[in-house]
């Protein structure tokens, strides 16, 4: 298979994968909260923070590796429009995640206590801005020249 080839399936296979796996722990975290079940929460949190983030932190770390190894195997010019607003979504892409990340460990860190309301919506506000920057990422990516 051509180097070209093999880098552009595993640039989009790694950013579907990103996307999905986003959106699978929203569902996830919002049947857990629906269901009122403490114990089931801190399970769920414990697990995410200690295999699923670093999973895809190290997803989305590679994503614009492999964008530009791609984009410098193609011949294309990094100044184009599309690149450059992906990147700098990129860059906010990475505040968003760190802002969601502390606020699942201040959830964790309350154990089976009351959760304060506003914690969930902050949650579920930041995981919702990063599955549209993501979206708007893949966009951008969709609409590169072959």
């Amino acid at each position: 298979m051509e180097y070209y080839l093999a880098i552009r399936i595993f640039h989009g296979i790694a950013g579907v994968l990103l996307a999905l796996g986003v959106i699978a722990h929203i569902l996830m975290f919002w049947k857990a909260v629906r269901r009122d079940e403490p114990e089931l929460l801190q399970r769920r949190l414990r697990r995410t923070r200690l295999a699923s983030l670093p999973a895809m932190t190290l997803v989305a770390l590679a994503l614009p590796f492999s964008g530009w190894w791609m984009a410098h195997l193609a011949g294309w010019p990094l100044g184009q429009l599309w690149l450059l607003l992906s990147n700098l979504l990129f860059v906010l892409l990475i505040p968003l995640v760190l802002l969601l990340v502390g606020r699942l460990n201040a959830w964790e860190a309350l154990g089976t206590a009351v959760v304060p309301a506003a914690l969930p919506r902050t949650t579920t506000l930041y995981a919702v801005l990063i599955v549209l920057v993501l979206l708007a990422i893949m966009g951008l990516m969709g609409a590169k020249p072959l």
